[in-house]
């Protein structure tokens, strides 16, 4: 680097050539560190996006499950209670009979259908999230219990179609 001085007394620097290249080379291999810190910062923001949209998923699942198991616990109870008032002989003679089996049974109809359409709903949902990141989750724990409270359903129709179960 060399220095020389202007006439109004100010020091001017010059570069050589080689110096400019090496500081070039320089600069540029620290832009390229730069932007591969840059570029591992931005997949671990996509992987935790992965990682909420896969939690949002199993949120609205839990959030079908707890509407379809009220619509099941729901149409149950209604049809026991009837059910209890028709054998104890306090029923109303103005309702008919199976008024109320008829609703229980559409409420545990209604309840397991929600659960089946939300169940297949989610899994084509983390298929096609697992397809578009290329990654693979496990079995979720939301699925296991969504496919228990279906079997609950199912059970509890039986119990008001066939009269048949413990309860």
């Amino acid at each position: 680097m060399d220095e020389k001085q202007t006439e109004d007394g100010k020091i001017l620097k010059t570069i050589s050539s080689n110096d400019l290249a090496t500081q070039r080379t320089d600069l540029a291999s620290s832009r390229t560190d730069l932007a591969s810190s840059r570029t591992d910062l931005a997949s671990s923001r996509t992987d935790l996006a992965v990682k909420r949209t896969r939690m949002a998923a199993e949120r609205t699942l839990m959030a079908w499950m707890r509407t379809s198991l009220s619509f099941i616990s729901f149409g149950f109870t209604l049809y026991k209670f009837f059910q209890y008032l028709r054998d104890s002989k306090l029923i109303f003679p103005g309702i008919r009979v199976s008024a109320p089996k008829n609703l229980g049974l559409a409420l545990v109809i209604f309840g397991v259908v929600i659960l089946v359409v939300s169940a297949l709903e989610h899994i084509l949902f983390i298929r096609e999230l697992n397809k578009e990141t290329n990654s693979h989750f496990k079995l979720s724990s939301a699925l296991v219990f969504a496919v228990l409270f279906l079997l609950i359903g199912l059970f509890a129709l039986i119990n008001i179609l066939f009269k048949v179960g413990p309860f």
